[in-house]
């Protein structure tokens, strides 16, 4: 599981950028308490996707 900061830097983009993603339902999100964290399963598949 990574955080939205994380998934930012690995796109290397901006956080604003991650949330976008997440409420267009195009990333799976896990809530954690307060926390939105992004499994890696996710992040690798619009990897090979090749978009953002």
């Amino acid at each position: 599981m990574l955080t939205v900061r994380e998934v930012a830097e690995e796109l290397a983009v901006c956080r604003a950028t991650v949330y976008a993603l997440l409420e267009r339902g195009e990333r799976e999100r896990v809530w954690v308490g307060r926390s939105i964290l992004i499994p890696v399963a996710s992040l690798e598949a619009l990897l090979a996707r090749g978009r953002c």
